[in-house]
């Protein structure tokens, strides 16, 4: 069966953990689905993952579509979750639900934004308008111009604030909201107070949930990565080996062989 926003509910309720992996391209997203990876975000990571950016920032409305739209083809069991890109929801809640509209039309079951109690207004506009959403407090890379170069939030009186914005969150109707880089008592604290899942990412055992981009799980992302990333496989090696067995082969004259051949 389909995953929806009411089975996170009740995995927190039976304090069963999950996981959410990012997903860009249809093939990825129909091996993650296949292995029973219940969340899949198309996270605006894409932009510094697959485009090149040096951040989310740059990433567009249009850009966020096309990947969603592939995702999504790929995907029959797993809730794909859409990031809405910087630029598209800042300047209004009409301009939000407007843009998640678009994103649901290509195929998201969800979507996904930046900010607390600025962020309210439209995602209870998003919710009522029967569009899902899911939240993102912490470090919010959308924001990197205004944080500099501080990753860890939440420290300190800044903790206080970020369980007001996930109560905010919460209130205006987000089924979910992902903690990014805070520190693990925190991420504790706020899953604690909290009716709706929290998704951590450098935030600590304590949430319901954990999310890491799939190519840092692969192994493709080169070093330095955050302090949350695990590498469960070096996908980095593995395809440089293969790409040089390639060049070996037929510099050698072995490919293509006899079976590689038609006639």
């Amino acid at each position: 069966m389909p995953v929806t926003p009411a089975d996170l509910a009740v995995w927190k309720q039976r304090r069963e953990r999950f996981v959410m992996l990012t997903a860009y391209d249809a093939l990825t997203a129909r091996v993650l689905d296949e292995a029973g990876i219940p969340l899949l975000l198309v996270g605006d990571s894409v932009g510094n993952n697959v485009l090149g950016y040096d951040t989310t920032i740059p990433v567009t409305m249009e850009e966020a579509l096309v990947f969603t739209a592939a995702v999504a083809r790929g995907a029959s069991e797993a809730l794909v979750v859409a990031d809405l890109p910087f630029g598209a929801y800042q300047a209004s809640a009409a301009q939000g639900v407007g843009n998640a509209a678009r994103l649901v039309k290509v195929g998201a079951n969800a979507v996904k934004l930046e900010g607390g109690r600025r962020s309210a207004k439209a995602v209870r506009k998003m919710t009522r308008s029967g569009i899902p959403v899911m939240g993102h407090l912490g470090f919010t890379p959308q924001s990197a111009n205004a944080f500099g170069r501080r990753v860890v939030r939440g420290r300190g009186e800044e903790g206080d604030e970020l369980l007001a914005d996930a109560l905010a969150l919460q209130e205006a109707g987000s089924f979910a909201i992902v903690l990014e880089a805070v520190p693990a008592e925190l991420g504790a604290r706020i899953t604690e107070a909290l009716e709706v899942p929290t998704i951590g990412i450098g935030a600590g055992p304590g949430c319901d949930g954990q999310v890491l981009v799939i190519t840092d799980l692969l192994g493709l992302t080169p070093d330095p990565t955050p302090r949350f990333v695990k590498r469960y496989a070096d996908l980095r090696a593995t395809i440089a080996e293969a790409a040089a067995r390639f060049t070996k082969d037929v510099a050698e004259g072995h490919y293509p062989g006899p079976e590689h051949q038609y006639h």
